[in-house]
């Protein structure tokens, strides 16, 4: 009888067992019901999302943009004509913030996106039917594969004496700016060099052809992916900022070096 009561001791299971049976099938239905419901929720989004038509694009001009460019877009004394700026324009004018314009300035600022991609791509549609004009790229110009050196000597040459070498941006008179380029996307790149906004030149492909602005977006997304190889780039504003940082930190440590040996001393 003992040794009977031994052995159903011995084959006696831990306290413990249960607990970690019972959240392995925790962890196991959980994942399992987290997998079928971000399936379910990306089938629903491909099937029910519907892109916007032409149509859709005109009402939505004509009720936000009309009032400064005209129900035509012949322009106003409060903005311009947009014949012949094409959907490339109006892509990045609104997809950056830049319009629906808050008020008069030196320059347009960039603010918080006001509608959705497929709101912008259909008020573009819409411009681009009435009056066509400067269009989107294919994805090979976009893709950053171009040459980076390459680029780089290019954008030194037309474009650092504006947007810094680094692509950090800079002042210019009358209270306008051109705008870093750190978080710029490669389409916005191109969209600016064709279209020109607001104090840019346009740079046709008699200026820069399509291989060269390629090279351009490469080495300004090379330039977004990858730190400064110097360490802290003081923003990458250039000697102004290190000999300032120098000034403030290098000579300030000199100073309060110098007046604790005086105390010590004293």
């Amino acid at each position: 009888m003992a040794r009977e009561n031994k052995r159903r001791a011995s084959g006696r299971r831990s306290p413990l067992a249960a607990v970690v049976l019972i959240g392995v099938g925790l962890l196991m239905t959980g994942g399992i019901y987290a997998g079928a419901s971000a399936a379910v929720a990306s089938t629903d989004t491909s099937t029910t999302k519907t892109a916007l038509t032409v149509d859709d694009g005109k009402k939505l001009f004509q009720a936000n943009c009309a009032t400064c460019h005209g129900m035509d877009l012949q322009g106003t004394a409060n903005g311009p004509s947009l014949f012949g700026v094409g959907e490339l324009s109006v892509e990045f004018q609104v997809a950056t913030g830049r319009m629906p314009l808050a008020m008069q300035g030196p320059q347009a600022p960039q603010k918080p996106v006001q509608f959705t991609e497929d709101q912008i791509r259909a008020m573009a549609a819409y411009v681009q039917s009435v009056s066509p004009g400067p269009t989107y790229p294919d994805q090979q110009t976009l893709d950053g594969k171009g040459d980076v050196a390459t680029g780089a000597e290019i954008f030194r040459t037309n474009c650092a004496m504006c947007h810094n070498v680094a692509g950090a941006g800079g002042a210019l008179t009358e209270g306008k700016y051109a705008p870093a380029l750190d978080k710029t996307s490669a389409l916005h790149m191109y969209a600016a060099m064709v279209t020109g906004p607001q104090n840019m030149p346009v740079f046709s492909d008699l200026n820069l052809n399509l291989e060269q602005k390629r090279d351009i977006i490469s080495y300004l997304l090379y330039l977004q992916q990858h730190e400064s190889a110097g360490g802290f780039a003081l923003g990458s504003l250039g000697p102004v900022a290190e000999g300032l940082f120098i000034w403030i930190f290098g000579i300030g440590s000199l100073i309060g070096v110098t007046v604790w040996i005086t105390a010590k001393s004293n």
